[in-house]
């Protein structure tokens, strides 16, 4: 089976520091992919190379099907990627319908009719219907990140990445937003997240990928990958001979 996204020893370094060390993955189509690490070992900058906002020094980005290491974010995003970032950062003087029409214009092309009819759609799908006419400035956390995921479906994406959306939220909050989650992957949506709340992560991804220093270490069935003691040592500061 061909994958639908593939990283081919993706190397990216900025002098002395490295935060993508020939990493290589992939990902099938309707998957859902866990990304775990230590702060710093290089995640958010892996979705800037998959995403095009960083280009690699070296290696290579395929998505379904097609090379597109040398393509621009833009371009990326009209193929089919969307993501969310770890701080919400919507327009806020406009409401939650203006940022997800945005995003179905601009990044999805519809306009008119068309790209209203997603806008309510996802907004139900993300349960911020009741919000559409709130200035995104006056949202709440847990509202603010369902924007986030709400801008991001209304860039009809074939691949939707998630950078700490559970981060922050309260406990009731989490599962809220994880049952979500979970809704859209079942449409068909694949997934990568990255997340450091790793029970919401557990809930939701079919396998799971440990980075450090821009390299991955592990990866695997999730559970099995949480129990291993080198991924504890390094993930959960917790010495594989303790």
């Amino acid at each position: 089976m061909t994958a639908f996204l593939q990283l081919e020893s993706l190397t990216k370094s900025f002098g002395a520091v490295t935060v993508a060390d020939a990493l290589s993955y992939e990902l099938q189509k309707g998957e859902a992919l866990g990304i775990i690490g230590p702060n710093g070992a290089g995640k958010t900058s892996m979705f800037n190379l998959i995403t095009g906002t960083l280009q690699p020094n070296s290696g290579s980005v395929i998505f379904d099907g097609r090379d597109v290491t040398r393509m621009n974010a833009a371009g990326r995003c009209r193929a089919g990627m969307a993501r969310s970032f770890q701080v919400p950062q919507p327009f806020s003087g406009m409401t939650v319908f203006e940022n997800a029409m945005i995003a179905a214009t601009q990044a999805a092309g519809l306009h008119g009719r068309a790209a209203e009819t997603l806008c309510l759609e996802v907004l139900e799908q993300t349960q911020m219907i009741g919000k559409a006419n709130t200035l995104a400035g006056g949202l709440t956390l847990l509202e603010r990140k369902r924007l986030e995921l709400t801008r991001a479906l209304c860039a009809k994406p074939k691949l939707l990445m998630l950078d700490e959306i559970a981060g922050g939220l309260t406990e009731g909050e989490c599962r809220s937003l994880v049952q979500t989650i979970k809704d859209i992957h079942a449409s068909g949506v694949s997934i990568i997240w990255i997340e450091h709340v790793v029970h919401a992560l557990l809930a939701v991804v079919d396998r799971l990928i440990v980075i450090d220093f821009g390299k991955k270490i592990a990866e695997g069935e999730p559970q099995a990958i949480m129990a291993s003691p080198e991924v504890q040592e390094i993930y959960l500061g917790i010495e594989a001979d303790a």
